[in-house]
């Protein structure tokens, strides 16, 4: 095999392969109590890597793969080592933060990773800054070479650009069933520079020759296939699903390649994209040379066509990425996550307050609220009220300072938080109240606002405050009904 994959320059001193090995496989190859040969999975990446294939992407939750990549490091220090690390939501300390890259360090045999990729559960909960900062510091101490993000949303992202955390990434599902990543994401990547690592782009294997012209599987135990099954059904069902496969099956047949090969070069041929990550079994089966096709041609004026009217019967999958791991209609193998998100602590702790039998109240530990006597927000029976809330974190950090936009968002994810301590849900708002700086912010804090509300509807007041005090872009209050 002489043709490599091409590849792709991320920052000056990262160039990766475009079509990157994930190891994800590698747990679902330890189920049941199975001991691989680490060694033995070592030599195979090495294989990969000689033939181009020198990217490989892991985490700390898949099996061993980190374990394995270390005595891939033993032989050859080729290649490029992408991992991810992504920690319960809880406080993000700098010790805590430093021992897992520590251990990552350790398991992968490296004196610097990379690149890093960090995935949150759950916004409202703020420790995710607190881990960012720290990694950006421990990249300027030189242990992280690059930071990225995994299954971000656009706005989250925007917050933590805006916030000055250089990254160079984020990983998504991007396929022809999902096209989220085409749209908003797109759209801040071409402004800010950050790139997408894109996975699912053949849908757990949906999108190949084996489902073309075949039945919808009604059992399956393969954790990949429950997934995808769930976004085929997002799209409209099986026969929406056929008609994408026969619309990229035509296209195969004219350039001589598979109908993987034709989804995964749409995929490719997005401009935020930067690499496509393909899973591999190591040491069972590879398909290096099927893969290597994608590079041998490019999709057309009348392959897009084609492609785009098979993809007007499909509905679009609602949301922005990442959405499926937070918020209905949960599109994973597990399906329902609301009880894994229920099970993560509240972000704040509902105090009772003295001789109100009926009134609790709660503190985020701001400098604001013993100084002024103010709780951030309280209840009373059904009524929760949020105060005027900023994007204050910590201590007094102000968070994106000039970005309105990215302050709006996080301040409703700190009035989400502080609902939910006090037994609602941002379902139960019936009221905002949002004051701006500067009027000519409104638009973008109006979008963010709506991406958050539009499904609830609330009462809301918009008003221009010239006088509104600190260096704040934004501040808002809310107002909730709490319903059995």
């Amino acid at each position: 095999m002489t043709r490599h994959p091409d590849r792709f320059t991320l920052a000056p001193d990262l160039e990766i392969s475009r079509l990157l090995v994930g190891l994800w496989q590698i747990a679902d190859m330890e189920k049941d109590g199975r001991v691989l040969d680490h060694p033995a999975l070592a030599r195979d990446m090495k294989a990969y890597a000689d033939a181009g294939f020198d990217t490989f992407d892991m985490a700390d939750h898949y099996g061993s793969a980190e374990i394995i990549a270390g005595h891939y490091r033993d032989i050859t220090r080729a290649g490029v080592i992408a991992t991810k690390w992504c920690p319960t939501p809880g406080a993000m300390t700098p010790e805590v933060v430093r021992a897992a890259v520590e251990r990552a360090r350790e398991r992968l045999k490296v004196e610097k990773i990379d690149l890093l990729q960090f995935h949150w559960w759950m916004f409202q909960h703020p420790g995710w800054i607190d881990a960012m900062k720290e990694l950006a510091r421990l990249k300027t101490q030189g242990i992280i070479g690059h930071l990225g993000t995994t299954n971000f949303d656009t706005d989250h992202l925007r917050l933590l650009h805006d916030h000055g955390i250089p990254l160079v990434t984020n990983q998504v599902c991007f396929s022809l069933l999902d096209r989220r990543a085409a749209g908003p994401m797109s759209e801040f990547c071409a402004k800010s520079g950050v790139r997408l690592l894109a996975y699912g782009t053949l849908a757990g294997g949906l999108l190949t020759e084996k489902w073309l012209g075949r039945t919808s599987p009604k059992d399956t135990q393969n954790w990949s296939l429950m997934k995808y099954l769930r976004f085929v059904e997002a799209i409209g069902g099986w026969d929406v699903l056929q008609g994408i496969l026969a619309a990229a099956d035509s296209i195969a047949r004219k350039h001589k390649v598979s109908i993987g090969n034709v989804a995964t070069r749409w995929v490719l041929e997005q401009k935020a994209v930067a690499g496509i990550i393909i899973g591999a079994r190591l040491g069972e089966r590879e398909h290096r040379a099927d893969n290597l096709k994608i590079f041998d041609f490019a999709l057309d004026a009348e392959d897009h066509s084609q492609l785009d009217a098979a993809l007007a019967e499909a509905k679009p999958i609602g949301g922005d990425c990442g959405d499926e791991y937070r918020k209905p209609p949960f599109l994973t193998a597990s399906g329902d996550l609301s009880h894994h998100l229920a099970s993560f602590p509240k972000v704040y702790a509902a105090q009772a307050v003295p001789d109100r039998p009926s009134r609790l109240r709660i503190d985020t530990g701001s400098i604001w609220e013993p100084l002024a006597g103010y709780s951030r927000a309280v209840r009373v029976k059904d009524r929760i009220m949020v105060s005027g809330t900023t994007a204050t974190h910590g201590a007094g950090e102000l968070i994106a300072p000039g970005s309105p936009a990215s302050q709006t968002v996080y301040i409703l994810d700190k009035i989400r938080a502080s609902i939910e301590a006090l037994g609602g849900t941002l379902e139960d708002v019936v009221r905002t109240r949002v004051y701006l700086r500067d009027q000519s912010a409104w638009e973008e804090v109006s979008k963010v606002h709506g991406r958050v509300f539009g499904h609830i509807r609330p009462a809301n007041t918009l008003l221009e405050i010239g006088a509104l005090i600190g260096k704040y872009d934004v501040e808002i209050e809310a107002e909730a009904i709490v319903e059995e």
